[in-house]
């Protein structure tokens, strides 16, 4: 099961890096021609090598950050017109997969009594 959520999380992360750079660039550019609002796609890019690895501290921060991109889809899905609110319906969903799918690899490797095979161990005092 982790590895199913490691890797929802992974491919929700890469779709919103080209979702992101597709729509600013070709799809519903703010300008035509495109516009700089595609590098918003570049802070997707620092946890993905540590998604990748299966980095635990990667998928922690990383959820803070997936934040600002539900908000940014919720945003356009409701004031967008067009193909953009489109994107924007689609944005909100993969930012809401890759939420929900990295708290529950979070959950999954916590280091705790719960789940004995991840148990940090304790020094005897």
């Amino acid at each position: 099961m982790i590895r199913r959520y490691r890797w929802v999380a992974v491919f929700a992360c890469i779709a919103l890096i080209v979702l992101s750079f597709a729509w600013e660039r070709w799809l519903a550019p703010l300008r035509p021609g495109g516009s700089w609002l595609m590098l918003k796609a570049l802070p997707l890019l620092l946890p993905l090598p540590g998604l990748l690895k299966g980095k635990r501290y990667a998928y922690q921060w990383s959820s803070m950050l997936i934040l600002i991109y539900v908000c940014e889809g919720l945003v356009r899905a409701t004031s967008d017109a067009g193909l953009s609110q489109i994107l924007g319906v689609v944005e909100t969903i993969l930012a809401t997969v890759y939420f929900v799918s990295v708290l529950a690899f979070c959950y999954a490797t916590r280091p705790s009594l719960t789940n004995p095979e991840l148990k940090r161990s304790r020094k005897k005092r």
